[in-house]
């Protein structure tokens, strides 16, 4: 099969297109052939090696030394279902799935074999194969944060990138939670966020939030860039503090991964894709991920699906 081989930690060059082994599903695995998956700030990060230097020797240990253990970067795909392991019961051949791989990577790739607890779970009915791709990372790293921080209804809620991966997901799941929601981006996209259903939306290059005069019961630096010291003005007595910035990995729950299916297919949960691109162009969709300044997500498309209808 294909896959994209990342052969040192350096700059997107060190990706490269291979032919590598097929996966062959064990007893309790399943065999999904990808249709689509993502290129993320965290796979940018993981490829370059950028961590917090507190955790350098943890990661490195964690990871692999010189190079990623697991040569296969990427955690989003979804697909289709192929072969089962013997054992399987969750999942049968031709289910359409979706799942977040964490730190087991591995769906820069045609085919990612997934045991069937891992977080994997039936796709939207409505969604495509690259809208399902996009939604696992930010919309469970907002999920993680939203449980850590105790939001709820009624809470006015601060999201610092709210037209980034997580943050696009987080405005809309704090809305669902019932939140009043006030949204920070920059100029270009101030309508995109406002669509998604911020009450209140920030030009952070027109407007400091922090001398808004506004006080906010939670404020989510959904991209790491915005201190604590700079937000404290604006929490309310209690309020809380939260960032994707050195916090390690979120949690990741099965749970989370069918909530997010029943919104999308109810309608209360989108897919924002900024841009797509082939597998074998994955390093160039890492150089425009780095440049920082992606609306939602990036997917990639590993196969082509019109030949069975489905849009993906």
């Amino acid at each position: 099969m294909r896959a994209v081989v990342c052969t040192s930690y350096g700059a997107p060059d060190v990706l490269s297109l291979q032919e590598v082994a097929k996966p062959v599903p064990k007893e309790h695995e399943i065999l999904v052939k990808i249709y689509a998956t993502t290129v993320t700030s965290g796979d940018c990060r993981v490829r370059a090696f950028r961590c917090p230097l507190l955790y350098w020797l943890p990661m490195r240990l964690l990871i692999g030394w010189n190079k990623p253990r697991n040569s296969i970067l990427g955690v989003e795909l979804a697909g289709e279902v192929e072969a089962v392991g013997k054992q399987v019961k969750r999942f049968k051949p031709k289910d359409k799935v979706y799942a977040i791989t964490e730190m087991d990577f591995g769906t820069y790739a045609e085919y990612k074999c997934l045991h069937e607890d891992a977080n994997v779970t039936l796709m939207p009915t409505n969604a495509t194969y690259e809208e399902a791709a996009v939604m696992p990372f930010g919309g469970t790293t907002a999920l993680h944060f939203f449980r850590k921080g105790q939001l709820q209804r009624g809470q006015r809620v601060l999201i610092y990138g709210a037209s980034g991966s997580v943050g696009t997901s987080a405005v809309q799941l704090a809305k669902y939670f019932g939140a009043e929601v006030t949204g920070v981006c920059s100029t270009a996209n101030v309508e995109l966020v406002r669509q998604l259903g911020a009450d209140e939306v920030i030009d952070y290059t027109k407007e400091n939030f922090a001398q808004s005069g506004k006080q906010y019961d939670i404020v989510f630096d959904a991209v790491g860039k915005c201190a604590k010291s700079r937000c404290k003005q604006v929490l309310a007595p209690h309020g809380k503090y939260l960032t994707v910035e050195g916090q390690g990995v979120a949690k990741v729950r099965v749970e989370d991964m069918q909530l997010l299916a029943e919104l999308m297919e109810s309608g209360q949960l989108r897919a924002v894709i900024d841009r797509r691109y082939p597998l074998e162009q994955i390093p160039q969709a890492h150089e425009y991920v780095e440049q920082g300044h992606k609306k939602g997500n990036v997917v990639i498309t590993v196969a082509d699906d019109s030949a069975n209808g489905h849009n993906g």
